[in-house]
């Protein structure tokens, strides 16, 4: 089946020429006038349709959503609205689409809706342009990471440990669940299960990146992780994608230059080749806040926000210079932050927000947090209070990229270890990285869907993800 895409066909146009298009019809006007979209970019194409060339039986076929195919000559448009339309000699009806059944309607669909009808919410306008700006940045990260000479290392989705506190886990076992089999001390005896030992869906795949860093010196993950909490918010996922560079002979100072280099890179990616879908998805936030109070509205639209992220520096603090300026602030003193505040509490999504948004009205890395909140294998500070650990915020959505010096001392590892109950036998081949050849060295991970969401501007998490898992919601 021969075709021309829509997007590369406007790119020049072949005025004269005769075309073939395929797609779905985004409308149908006058019973002449069919708008045409393919998914290869947001561009739609206008088919002028005579009812004295093509039957009565396929005009009744053409209808909102249904698949169509259709040959003619591409000419100037007449029309405003575009510039070019193609005067239709043959339509052919792929799928007809019979609306009274149809669960999407030519009308503006609540977000809620529309996941429920996930089987065809790419169909629309703005989330067809959401996973076209998805896909781009999963070819930028992969971009960036091998023209600077890192390897990619797909590290396990089962496992057999939790990367130590990174969040609940999902069990993996064989084993019947109404009646397994039982130690002397009426435990579950995973000895039986599949793997000989109890398992879990990855929470991070860090501790395995840092084996291939000390020994390839740059490497990276891109692949699914998984959290059994029950967050019902719209920054949560049980299932989501987690990009973690691992990098040997690097402090606390090269993980956030890498960082900062590396989110400004993807938003430049996006900026560069998709500026056709951030337009419609800036023109539909500024649509959808105009009913809004001024104080409730962005203070700059989709694109001259991503604009500004990337052409300026990140601001950077401490985690005690963050807090303070939390706790001399006006929202502070007049209690609108739900959350206390005191030094050795983590910072929660109202904090951050308040520090990128209000204070320093930009992007901010806080780094050197108490090390009683942050995991044990994080470097240990010489004040013997913070660990070598840095998060980078972002405005609307909070924490983005969460990071750290790896703790390469073998003596003090396995002292925080010991602080924090770990057994070291269960994590000796960890360990032994650091007897055997160990380094400074440094990584982050940085959730993919909470970059899709700043950049494209979804207010929900759920909508940057084809098909989302959280509690009590599996489809698909």
């Amino acid at each position: 089946m021969e075709r021309q895409e829509i997007k590369t066909l406007l790119q020049d146009p072949p005025i004269g020429s005769q075309v073939t298009v395929m797609g779905w019809v985004r409308a149908w006007r006058g019973n002449r006038f069919m708008v045409l979209n393919d998914g290869s970019g947001p561009e739609t194409l206008q088919v002028v349709v005579d009812g004295n060339r093509i039957d009565e039986a396929t005009l009744r076929g053409i209808g909102f959503h249904a698949c169509v195919s259709a040959t003619g000559v591409l000419t100037e448009s007449q029309g405003s609205g575009q510039s070019v339309e193609v005067i239709a000699d043959s339509v052919t009806i792929f799928g007809e689409n019979e609306l009274s059944r149809y669960p999407l309607q030519p009308k503006k669909q609540s977000m809620e809706f529309l996941r429920d009808n996930a089987q065809f919410r790419m169909r629309t306008n703005t989330f067809s342009s959401v996973f076209r700006v998805r896909h781009g940045l999963a070819y930028a990260v992969n971009k960036y990471f091998h023209d600077r000479g890192y390897y990619n290392l797909h590290t396990p989705i089962i496992t057999g440990n939790d990367a130590e506190g990174a969040g609940e886990m999902f069990r993996v076992s064989t084993l019947d669940p109404l009646n397994p089999p039982k130690t002397e001390d009426g435990q579950i005896d995973y000895r039986q299960d599949f793997f000989g030992k109890a398992t879990n869906l990855t929470v991070s795949g860090q501790l395995q990146a840092e084996i291939g860093a000390l020994a390839l010196g740059k490497v990276y993950t891109f692949g699914p992780t998984f959290r059994a909490e029950n967050s019902n918010t719209s920054r949560h996922l049980a299932e989501f994608w987690m990009i973690e560079p691992e990098i040997a002979f690097a402090d606390l100072e090269n993980d956030m230059e890498l960082a900062e280099d590396f989110v400004k890179y993807l938003i430049n990616y996006c900026l560069e080749h998709y500026a056709g879908d951030l337009e419609y998805l800036d023109a539909r936030i500024q649509e959808a806040e105009k009913n809004m109070k001024a104080t409730d509205r962005r203070p700059m639209g989709l694109i001259d926000t991503l604009k500004f992220v990337v052409g300026n520096d990140f601001a950077r603090v401490t985690y005690t210079e963050a807090l303070d300026i939390l706790m001399r602030s006006k929202a502070y003193k007049k209690g609108k932050f739900e959350f206390p505040l005191e030094w050795g509490t983590d910072l929660q999504a109202e904090h951050e927000r308040y520090l990128v948004e209000k204070h320093f009205q930009r992007p901010v890395i806080v780094r050197d947090y108490p090390k009683d909140i942050k995991a044990f294998y994080m470097r240990q500070n010489d004040d013997g209070k913070t660990v070598a650990a840095m998060d980078v915020l972002f405005p609307y959505i909070g924490e983005v990229i969460g990071g750290s010096q790896r703790e390469e001392r073998e003596d003090k590892l396995r002292q925080r270890m010991h602080e924090m109950n770990i057994h070291a036998e269960e994590l000796d081949w960890y360990l032994q990285l650091r007897t055997f050849g160990g380094c400074p060295h440094a990584g982050f991970g940085l959730g993919f869907e909470r970059i899709v969401q700043f950049i494209t501007g979804m207010g929900n998490i759920r909508d940057v993800i084809p098909f989302p898992r959280a509690p009590r919601l599996a489809q698909f």
